[in-house]
């Protein structure tokens, strides 16, 4: 059991899998952010064309 712990430390093939998962975390959590970040103006700015839109275009209906 001993011998199987000191080659298991010694050990490189599962660090390139590592890193791939960190890699790929860091990059949904940054995508997490920029969403949550953008959607309150998305929204606004969305809200802001329809009522442009009513006031201009379908006001005489």
């Amino acid at each position: 059991m001993i011998q199987f712990l000191k080659n298991f430390g010694r050990s490189e093939r599962g660090a390139v899998t590592v890193d791939w998962v960190v890699l790929c975390a860091a990059v949904v959590g940054l995508a997490i952010l920029i969403v949550t970040t953008m959607q309150s103006g998305a929204l606004t700015l969305a809200g802001n064309v329809g009522t442009f839109f009513d006031a201009h275009f379908f006001a005489g209906e």
